[in-house]
This record gives structure tokens, C-alpha cells and sequence, in this order.
């Protein structure tokens, strides 16, 4: 059974180099911030990121020291049992409600349960739906 959640996801990009991804890490960990999701790219000189920490506003603070205008978006967690075929359930209930998923963040590791971050065109009912 999959339980959505309301969510804030910080997104920001900052100059792309080498060893970005481990300073904005140990920032946030020295912070005493953990992170519960995370999504990173680059593109060519910038690297674009979206995050979920345990304290929101505190990384976002810290992201501004280290030089990252990051903005606050609302975003649905997902958890569901680490199993073949659940996310297909979760992304069917969506589609067939008529709901475009924007963007998508996924992992399961070796647990039992796996979590996907979703941005979609009506996060509201998407809650209901998952939740019922």
C-alpha cells in the first residue's frame, strides 16, 4: 500500500566544479541537515539540484551563505513496498485521474519500501487518490 505525503522540496542551481556535490554534503551534515532526497545534474557550468532535508528552512539559509538562491516548491512523497510493479499502480491511479506527473525522483535501495518525490499538475488530488 503506498502513503503520499506533502512535501517541500528546495530546488537552486549553483556554478558547476568538482567536488560541488561534497561540499554542499559536508555543509549540510556539519549543519547537523539530513537529507531525504536528492536530485542533481549538471549542465555544462551550472548544476541544477533539487532537495529535501529534515530542516528546510536552515538549508536554505545555509545554501544562500554558500552562494545558492534556492526557491521552495511543494512536492508529494510516495512510499511504497519495494516490489515489482507498485510504482506502475501509483503512476496508473494518476494517469487515469487525467493528472500530468511533472517531475519524478525515485530510489529503493535494499529496503523493503521505496520513496519517489512527485511535482504534479493537481498535488491535491494526487494526496486523495494515493491516500484512499
Amino acid at each position: 500500500m503506498a502513503i503520499a505525503a506533502k512535501a517541500k522540496q528546495l530546488s537552486f542551481e549553483m556554478s558547476n566544479k568538482v567536488g560541488l556535490m561534497a561540499e554542499i554534503s559536508a555543509a549540510l551534515g556539519k549543519s547537523k541537515i539530513n537529507i531525504i532526497s536528492l536530485f542533481g545534474i549538471e549542465t555544462g557550468d551550472i548544476a541544477i539540484f533539487m532537495l529535501i532535508t529534515s530542516d528546510n528552512a536552515a538549508a536554505k539559509k545555509l545554501l544562500k551563505k554558500m552562494g545558492a538562491d534556492a526557491s521552495v516548491m511543494d512536492v508529494i512523497t510516495i512510499e511504497m513496498p519495494n516490489k515489482p510493479g507498485e510504482f506502475s499502480k501509483v503512476s496508473d491511479i494518476i494517469a487515469q485521474a487525467g493528472i500530468d506527473i511533472f517531475t519524478v525522483i525515485g530510489t529503493a535501495g535494499s529496503a523493503r519500501s521505496s520513496m519517489i518525490v512527485i511535482k504534479t499538475s493537481d498535488d491535491k488530488k494526487v494526496l486523495k487518490l494515493i491516500n484512499k
